[in-house]
């Protein structure tokens, strides 16, 4: 019988969380050093895989991980779960996963990555308190790149995917994180870009009259 890891509820257990990545096509998963202490193993100990993975999910959440993982492979869809895992020494961690797909530049879903959170010792409050703190931050960050993405598609005239395909390549040349330029980008542009009437004019038009098909 797995015993129970009863670790107090501090403001330290914040940093128990950690990221994955997980590659549809080759089924190749990748954890930091955090996922990997959760689950028992010191960092590059062992190189995580699906097998691995299930085999450290509590008895009575395993088939939820199998069905959940087939899902994702043929959707090509990301996952969000709270379930229960069993570290090396049998105790058992309570964590949160999020997750959001990884798009190439050509907008096809190639994988996803999130986080892992370890929520145990934490009381119910403090657990939806950490867990609503991150996925907020997190689709926080999704939503910035979206506005970016609108932002450059509408300015170049090119498609959504077109337009990440162009902040991946500035975020690569530059050395900054994507969500780190989107919101740099969503930022300065209520600072240094002001439309011409003639276009804000144009908008209006559009705004005003977006009920109606105009074909």
């Amino acid at each position: 019988m797995p015993k129970t890891n009863n670790i107090p509820a501090d403001d330290s257990r914040i940093r128990h969380v950690g990221s994955f990545r997980f590659l549809f096509d080759t089924e190749e998963w990748w954890w930091s050093d955090e996922v990997a202490e959760m689950h028992g193993y010191q960092p590059g100990e062992v190189t995580p895989t699906t097998e691995l993975l299930a085999g450290h999910k509590h008895p009575d959440d395993r088939h939820a991980f199998d069905k959940m993982v087939a899902t994702m492979l043929s959707r090509r869809t990301p996952f969000s779960s709270r379930h229960r895992i069993i570290d090396t020494s049998g105790a058992v961690h309570h964590v949160a996963v999020v997750s959001q797909q990884i798009i190439d530049e050509h907008g096809v879903p190639i994988g996803a990555e999130g986080f892992y959170l370890d929520l145990t010792g934490y009381d119910e409050q403090t657990v939806k308190f950490q867990v609503d703190e991150h996925v907020a931050r997190f689709r926080e960050n999704q939503g910035v790149i979206e506005q970016a993405k609108g932002m450059i598609s509408m300015a170049y005239g090119v498609s959504p995917e077109r337009a990440f395909e162009v902040m991946r390549w500035r975020s690569q040349t530059a050395n900054v994180k994507v969500n780190e330029l989107a919101k740099n980008i969503v930022s300065g542009v209520h600072r240094y870009v002001v439309l011409p009437d003639l276009v804000r004019q144009s908008f209006d038009h559009l705004l005003l009259n977006a009920h109606q098909n105009e074909n």
